[in-house]
């Protein structure tokens, strides 16, 4: 599966015309200990860019954007009640949102994990 990351933050997993979607550890960190996250409603079409979730922490409350165009299939449920697990396992276990790929060259404007780093630095 190939990973890709945006300028807001966001990875974006993809396995065929599906993505799982988080926040790295960067902006998890950055965050602090999240305690609240939400995503629009599974079947909501979103395009590039949009506010696809929201994440809160004792810090402050920042939207996810959507790396792609696409509908939501599902939301992590395990963030419901313990939405901390983003801080631990931002990039795996803490994915927030699986959607759809509706344009695959939108993926060519996302940057690799090497770009990303550089980005972060």
């Amino acid at each position: 599966m190939t990973v890709y990351y945006t300028r807001e933050h966001e990875w974006l997993r993809v396995d065929g015309d599906v993505a799982v979607v988080g926040i790295t550890a960067h902006a998890a960190n950055e965050l602090g200990e999240l305690v609240f996250a939400e995503a629009r409603d599974p079947g909501t079409t979103v395009e590039q860019g949009d506010s696809v979730a929201v994440v809160e922490s004792v810090k402050a409350a920042s939207d996810i954007y959507a790396p792609v165009t696409g509908d939501v299939l599902a939301f992590n449920d395990a963030l419901g009640d313990d939405a901390a697990l983003v801080n631990r396992d931002p990039e795996g276990e803490g994915w927030i949102v699986r959607m759809t790929i509706a344009d695959a060259s939108q993926l060519e404007g996302l940057m690799d994990r090497a770009t990303y780093t550089a980005l972060v630095g």
